[in-house]
């Protein structure tokens, strides 16, 4: 578990297999992955950043014959708050550990604060020997804790929060987004590389760590660690290629990097040297042919060509042909725009083009 470059590849190799791997689950986790009774994989609570040996045992004990926490305010009532303490709490509801509960994690985060609260006050009460005057049961004090709700994060700030206390992505990677673009600019996905003397390869992946460094000449050079959901890599950036793109070699961008792959003679690992680097949309821009955008004739406004012409303008600077496949009832046509309508195919014009009245696929070509 303290290897996270080999838990990458076994989550892979279970994605690849199509065995199902759960987030850790404070319901039903231990301290080391284990196999539950559906023949899945469930994470280990133990391979999460700051939660030890000691605070895992917390949470089984306390979950006792029953063997299942109801909700937030049942965990931190049952457990030893000393034991599990609120930055502990916070880490396992990042790494998915309470997604069992039913709240997304940022209700969860929002009601931490909350929940250790009414633990205090519940124990508080308890010992002073007022819930038999105020309660009936233990769940009616339980029953009167409510969450604070909020707005579910993002998937990118998800993700982040995984990888912080995971060491890694799980319930996706942000890579997945271009996932089917990216097989038109790479040779080969990280976990399929081997060393070749003499001969390129182009991966794709993100940038999870860099650091800098001066050569005994006084250049600068840059390694960075890229991460494409299937393996890692350390890639090596000498001086020439480092100042042609350091503006590129930032965490969490997503870069194209061609390059040769080599065996490391210390570590045993693979490890890449660069050639050339791309960001991912100069990626998509050099390699993309067309966008095509499918309209439904019958939910166009009279003034769809103006606001259309008014969203293009800012992206004609680039190759991109741009074509329209229009359909009004039994009647198709194909119309492609004039050379002056070559477009940068960037995020930012497809998600406008989708928001358009009419408009349904919209979808880059690299053929």
């Amino acid at each position: 578990m303290d290897n996270t470059d080999k838990v990458v590849i076994l989550v892979e190799e279970c994605r690849a297999m199509e065995i199902n791997l759960l987030s850790p689950d404070v319901n039903q986790g231990i301290y080391k992955f284990k196999v539950g009774d559906d023949d899945e994989i469930i994470y280990g609570l133990g391979a999460i950043k700051g939660v030890g040996e000691g605070p895992v045992e917390e949470i089984i004990n306390a979950r006792g014959e029953s063997g299942k926490f109801q909700d937030l305010f049942e965990l931190c009532r049952k457990v030893d708050l000393k034991k599990l303490n609120r930055r502990t709490l916070e880490g396992l509801i990042r790494a998915g550990a309470m997604d069992c509960f039913g709240k997304n994690r940022a209700t969860l985060m929002a009601s931490v604060g909350e929940a250790v609260k009414a633990a205090g006050q519940f124990h508080s009460s308890h010992a002073s020997g007022m819930m038999d005057l105020f309660a009936n049961s233990t769940e009616d004090v339980v029953s009167s804790s409510e969450y604070i709700k909020a707005p579910d994060w993002s998937d990118d700030y998800r993700l982040k929060g995984e990888r912080e206390t995971l060491g890694l992505f799980l319930s996706g990677h942000p890579i997945d987004q271009y996932e089917n673009e990216i097989k038109h600019f790479i040779s080969n996905r990280v976990v399929d590389l081997k060393p070749q003397r003499h001969q390129k390869v182009t991966i794709a992946g993100m940038v999870i760590a860099q650091r800098t460094m001066k050569s005994k000449r006084g250049d600068k050079l840059c390694f960075i660690t890229l991460d494409d959901r299937s393996a890692r890599i350390e890639v090596s950036v000498f001086s020439e290629v480092y100042e042609k793109h350091r503006e590129l070699l930032i965490k969490d961008n997503i870069l194209v990097i061609e390059g040769e792959v080599s065996q490391d003679d210390f570590s045993g690992n693979l490890k890449m040297r660069a050639a050339a680097i791309q960001g991912i949309l100069q990626a998509r821009e050099n390699y993309a042919k067309r966008i095509s955008m499918d309209l439904d004739g019958t939910q166009v406004e009279p003034q769809f060509t103006d606001a259309l012409k008014k969203l293009l303008q800012p992206h004609n600077s680039g190759h991109c042909r741009f074509e329209i496949n229009y359909q009004n009832g039994q009647e198709k046509a194909r119309i492609m725009l004039g050379k002056e309508w070559r477009l940068v195919p960037d995020d930012q014009l497809v998600a406008q083009l989708r928001e358009l009245d009419g408009v349904g696929e919209v979808s880059i070509h690299y053929q």
